[in-house]
């Protein structure tokens, strides 16, 4: 890689340039390759898929590791919610003996040996406060005091950037311990205590389950109507089926089976307070991106009454929460299970290509990976690791095809020194 210093005036060719440019925090650096913002799933598959076209490029990550959700913010006993196949990063399968819902840990691993494979070194502790394209290049800012100028910016810092923390009226006066999802790691320090559980989607039902398995006494707050799916019908995946029958039939169609599928082997969820969207699972996930619960075992807890099932809080108390049916209810500790947001809108200066409201692409998949000025987006197609695996490739096709146009314009007599 060659950086070009502008304090310094000279172009620097050295292998260990990342910790050249860590060391030059009151630099402005400019870039000949594309710079990816974020070196979580997405980031790492776009370098890959760079560096396989010979297109060299650079990471800036905030934390101090890759995938830094998955390893700092994740609980313990998440699987991949769907199977392996459907969340491979291009190039490189899973390795031989993977189960089909790989463990947060194996996952882990999985990233790891792919940076490893495509020799993928980010910069690390470089938290990005701004982008703005200026003069034909994009001018990144960091926290750190470190200015970057390049001509491509792929930003892969995705729909899970920042923890969303509900406006519930009483919270603050809320006496018990609370945490959200991003800082939950074991039901087993919840052990004989009753938690109230606020969300419903995977990992509110799995954080319940798992409350359930280390003796604690979860309640789960059911803000709206939520598809609840068997994880595998048939021997296979319930999304793997989906797929493949969406392949041939309407998507309300596809709807119709997996509703009759799920009330023949779950049975009626209405009648413990899980009533179902109007839009069928499928249809819901491609308008809004809601993921329907697949579920692993959660059900049965609710069905026991070993997870108790409340509506909407109305409001918090000092020790527990009533909610809008009237019941009231004293808790030790609160498990916010609210998601999480993009960051988008805070750092870049583009209002044109992402969404000021919800730091999205304005444009839906699969048209939402490409903006002007060079300008990219890998992670935010609401269609998980699949999704970005094909953002990935797209980017990487359409950088290459400017890198040879530039390489070939290099390279023509024309533009050498004469002699």
């Amino acid at each position: 890689m060659a950086v070009w210093t502008e304090s310094e005036g000279k172009r620097v060719h050295d292998p260990l340039y990342h910790n050249f440019l860590s060391a030059k925090t009151d630099k402005c650096i400019v870039v000949d390759e594309p710079v990816i913002i974020g070196a979580g799933p997405s980031g790492l598959a776009v370098a890959a898929c760079l560096k396989e076209k010979g297109i060299p490029s650079l990471i800036l990550e905030r934390s101090h590791c890759i995938a830094s959700l998955w390893q700092l913010k994740t609980y313990d006993r998440l699987h991949l919610h769907l199977p392996k196949k459907f969340c491979e990063l291009p190039l490189m399968p899973y390795p031989p003996g993977f189960p089909t819902y790989p463990t947060k840990q194996q996952f882990i691993a999985y990233l790891e040996a792919y940076a490893k494979q495509y020799d993928i070194k980010p910069v690390f502790n470089q938290t990005v406060v701004s982008a703005e394209y200026e003069g034909g290049r994009w001018r990144v800012r960091t926290e750190e005091g470190t200015e970057y100028l390049c001509k491509w910016l792929v930003v892969a810092t995705g729909e899970n950037a920042e923890a969303v923390i509900p406006d519930i009226e009483g919270l603050e006066q809320y006496k018990g311990k609370v945490v959200h999802t991003s800082a939950y790691r074991s039901g087993d320090t919840y052990r004989g205590k009753k938690v109230l559980v606020v969300g419903s989607g995977n990992s509110g039902m799995e954080v319940c389950l798992d409350l359930c398995n280390h003796g604690a006494m979860p309640s789960i707050v059911v803000r709206e109507a939520v598809h609840i799916l068997p994880r595998e019908m048939f021997g296979s995946s319930t999304f793997g089926i989906s797929v493949w029958l969406l392949k041939y039939l309407p998507i309300q169609t596809v709807d119709r089976f997996l509703l009759i599928m799920s009330r023949l082997m779950l049975g009626d969820t209405s009648r413990f307070g899980l009533e179902r969207p109007h839009l069928g699972p499928m249809e819901l996930k491609s308008v809004s991106g809601k993921t329907p619960v697949l579920d692993v075992g959660t059900l049965e807890k609710i069905k026991s009454g070993d997870i108790k099932v409340f509506p909407t809080i109305k409001y918090f108390t000092k020790h527990g929460a009533e909610f809008i049916d009237g019941r009231m209810e004293e808790f030790d500790a609160v498990v916010l299970a609210t998601g999480y947001r993009s960051n988008v809108p805070f750092w870049l200066k583009d209002t044109e290509f992402f969404s000021e409201k919800d730091g999205y692409p304005r444009r839906p998949f699969p048209n939402g990976w490409k903006g002007k000025q060079g300008l990219y987006s890998v992670g935010f197609t609401k269609r998980g690791l699949l999704g970005a695996s094909m953002d990935a490739t797209r980017i990487a096709h359409d950088i290459a095809q400017c890198w040879q146009a530039m390489t070939k314009q290099l390279n023509h007599p024309s533009s050498r020194p004469s002699t």
